[in-house]
């Protein structure tokens, strides 16, 4: 294809392939942010939404209706929920001289595209990461025995509790529980569910316990896997990898990935469509002071927890906090 102009950017959904790729296999490198907080496409960039109070789910009204008389209606009004989206995205530039030397052994476009696309994806999941797993948004809850101590952990009691306040807070059940993968680790050596493990799967070795088998076991619909990690070192220095995801928590909440907008639940991803039509856009310009091509991938995004808020901003009515239920002191170390 033809070279663009320099500064002219284009958009290059040929390269899209690599994305997708990238995207495909983020699951397996412990990427849940957008199942935790599910993408809800928008053409505006902020505006309000409708959410349902809870005390319109959860009343009871007079149903009875008299002959020739009318039936009772609800006059609940709903709130409002706010978001404003904003916009990531991370460059590459490929070199000329670079590619022409290494393009018997790499394609230095899609090495380009993916390592940006990793950048911007790493960066959201952070986001989620620091919204979620927080004290500030959420209140933590300690438990009394880590569930790294496989003697004397219960995590099956921890979560009765925190299904019951989350019911009790809401009036739902929830149906998602966020973990991190040493955490996933430490509960699939627990002797609580060990003692599980027999009667509902015979025959197999609770030490190679799945993710689905775990979920089975503590009873949630869907268990989430943060094994996500970054390099915490500054430039220069030796790397020290981190997990995006905090040990000393774990959160039971309500997701929902429906198209309802005005469903109670933790949270969603706004995307702004007009700016990205996708949650990664790939583009391309050329720098020719420098003999480059620029890979650009970006998105317009707002990872917002579910609150309604009133005409100043205001919180009425926090329901992230009432469909969930934060954990904390998950980890001895």
């Amino acid at each position: 294809m033809p070279f663009p102009k320099s500064n002219t950017s284009i958009a290059r959904p040929d390269l899209g392939f690599a994305v997708q790729e990238y995207i495909e296999a983020a699951p397996g490198m412990g990427f849940i942010g957008l199942e935790v907080l599910p993408i809800f496409e928008t053409p505006y960039q902020a505006t309000t939404f409708p959410v349902i109070p809870k005390e319109a789910l959860l009343s009871i009204g007079d149903t009875k209706r008299a002959m020739r008389g009318y039936y009772n209606r609800g006059d609940w009004e709903f709130e409002q929920g706010k978001y404003a989206t904003s916009e990531h995205g991370w460059e590459e530039p490929v070199d000329d001289r670079e590619r022409n030397l290494y393009k018997a052994s790499i394609d230095a476009d899609v090495i380009a595209v993916k390592r940006a696309t990793n950048m911007v994806l790493r960066a959201q999941e952070q986001r989620v990461a620091n919204k979620i797993f927080n004290a500030t948004n959420f209140t933590a809850h300690g438990i009394t025995h880590e569930w790294d101590d496989a003697t004397n952990a219960v995590p099956l009691d921890d979560l009765e509790t925190a299904k019951l306040a989350v019911r009790a807070a809401c009036g739902m059940m929830p149906n998602t529980l966020i973990i991190t993968y040493s955490t996933f680790l430490n509960l699939r050596r627990n002797a609580q569910l060990k003692a599980q493990f027999g009667g509902n799967f015979a025959g197999q070795d609770a030490n190679n316990m799945t993710v689905e088998q775990l979920a089975h076991l503590l009873d949630i619909q869907k268990l989430l896997v943060g094994g996500a990690v970054y390099n915490s070192a500054k430039k220069g220095q030796d790397a020290s990898i981190a997990s995006l995801w905090n040990n000393e928590y774990a959160m039971l909440t309500i997701t929902s990935a429906a198209a309802d907008i005005s469903e109670p639940c933790l949270g969603r991803t706004f995307l702004w469509t007009e700016e990205s039509a996708d949650n990664t856009v790939v583009e391309q310009y050329r720098a020719e002071s420098n003999r480059s091509d620029i890979f650009r991938v970006r998105h317009d995004t707002d990872e917002r927890l579910l609150k309604s808020v009133d005409d100043d901003d205001a919180t009425v009515s926090d329901i992230a906090a009432a469909c969930s239920y934060l954990f904390s002191n998950i980890t001895t170390i």
